[in-house]
């Protein structure tokens, strides 16, 4: 009796060893498509675009450190406008210089803090960026003490240097920088900063 059931236990041990292997070979499966390109570790790439984004170089440092102190002045000389100015095509462009960049300034900063760099601090003397378009001291304060047409001209006559010199770190951005979204800023700034230039130009009477 022993001897007629002998082929059968084999028959169904042999059986579900195959179940085994198959089993095994199913879960060796699984785990191999998660460590090979395609499996599910392979999902890891879509998060590249966001690494990206937030990989910077000295350049873009560099940018924001010097934009930031730009960009204050130019809301400082823009602000002036809303008392002094004699003309409405002035107080609206110095109105639009400010509510552009407002919010660039803090985008800048937030840029730099979260680089672990120096945000360069308010009231201090940024003189030395002169070469980027900045304003001395004594140029501030004589268009402070000036109103009216003379406010104007003066307003129009240093705000197309100074954006000149923004144009040209926004360039510099463009060609040297590696956070794409400090490249884009720099693009919108050549934009925006190039057209009231020629906007200034025109009030000036020069075009």
């Amino acid at each position: 009796m022993n001897s007629k059931r002998s082929p059968i236990r084999h028959v169904a041990a042999a059986a579900a060893a195959g179940a085994a292997v198959l089993a095994l070979a199913a879960c060796g499966g699984n785990g191999g498509t998660a460590d090979r390109p395609g499996g599910h570790a392979a999902a890891s790439p879509s998060t590249a675009p966001s690494s990206a984004q937030q990989r910077h170089n000295a350049a873009d440092v560099a940018f924001a450190q010097g934009m930031v102190p730009h960009h204050r002045q130019a809301v400082e000389m823009a602000d002036l406008a809303a008392s002094r100015a004699g003309s409405a095509e002035v107080r609206k462009l110095a109105e639009d210089i400010r509510k552009a960049q407002d919010p660039e300034i803090r985008t800048l900063s937030g840029w730099l803090a979260s680089w672990g760099e120096d945000v360069p601090a308010e009231g201090a003397d940024h003189s030395a960026h002169g070469a980027e378009g900045m304003m001395g001291a004594g140029e501030m304060a004589r268009l402070e003490k000036s109103s009216g047409t003379a406010f104007d001209t003066a307003f129009m006559e240093l705000m197309i240097r100074h954006h000149e010199g923004a144009v040209a770190m926004a360039e510099a951005e463009r060609a040297e920088g590696a956070h794409a979204p400090a490249k884009r800023m720099a693009g919108e700034i050549i934009t925006a900063q190039t057209g009231e230039i020629a906007l200034m130009e025109k009030l000036l009477g020069r075009n």
